[in-house]
């Protein structure tokens, strides 16, 4: 593992960064986890925690520069694109290894009707025709939708803010989902489409499956690309063995 005194900074808000700096801190590796605190209730990571956006690249190379680390894990979201983004220009300008841990996207089952689109205004275009659409894209892309005259059920962890579409019922809940849940919040809402981000995963995955199951479209907006040349991997234990491959 990275020797002592090296400390590994996790750019994290994803179960996967919580796993990863937990395993650090159990291996007695120094972490600092960095949430970007759009969440008011976060669930925090084992370890050292700062809350807060750096400012862009440049702040965070400067933070990179007050507080040198032996290797920044991007484990971000992944829609977290301007925060990728960022952290493979700031550890080029202060020199350090950077590693992008993503979990794998999410692969169609025989039953499924996906229908892919690029962005969330191509989404909300989607379902259009629509009445009773389903929001499972976060809260922060609401207003690509605030045009539809469909019913939206919007689920987020804390309430969105405005604008939303003019009819919306809001349901506030933290993940993971269970099937039975999911199934029944479906049939409660009557919901025609559902639409998300193909975020991967097991916590939110039971939605598509439920959608399967009853024959409800799902519209998925697909992932942004990630930078060029930036080292990835899909699990918390490769993003360990890659670790222990790096200098102190």
């Amino acid at each position: 593992m990275v020797s002592r005194p090296g400390r590994v900074l996790v750019l994290g808000g994803t179960g996967e960064a919580r796993r990863l700096a937990e395993a650090l801190v159990a291996e007695g590796v120094e972490v600092t986890s960095s949430l970007a605190g759009r969440v008011a209730d976060p669930v925090l990571p084992a370890g050292e925690v700062r809350i807060g956006g750096f400012g862009g690249a440049e702040g965070l190379a400067a933070w990179l520069a007050a507080h040198p680390v032996a290797a920044v894990v991007d484990a971000t979201h992944p829609f977290a694109a301007t925060m990728t983004a960022s952290a493979a220009v700031a550890a080029e300008v202060a020199g350090v290894p950077l590693l992008r841990l993503q979990r794998p996207g999410w692969t169609a089952q025989p039953g499924d009707d996906w229908r892919w689109v690029d962005s969330l205004e191509d989404a909300a275009a989607a379902v259009a025709g629509f009445d009773r659409v389903f929001l499972t894209t976060g809260r922060r892309g609401l207003a690509a939708f605030a045009g539809l005259a469909a019913h939206c059920i919007v689920r987020s962890v804390d309430p969105p803010e405005p604008p939303l579409p003019a009819r919306t019922t809001v349901v506030l809940e933290r993940g993971p989902f269970s099937l039975d849940d999911e199934r029944a919040l479906l049939r409660e809402h009557a919901v025609q489409v559902v639409v998300t981000k193909d975020s991967g995963g097991h916590m939110t995955e039971a939605k598509l499956v439920a959608a399967r199951e009853l024959g409800v479209p799902v519209v998925l907006v697909r992932r942004p690309p990630l930078p060029p040349g930036v080292p990835t991997v899909a699990t918390v234990d490769e993003a360990l063995a890659w670790l222990r491959g790096q200098p102190g």
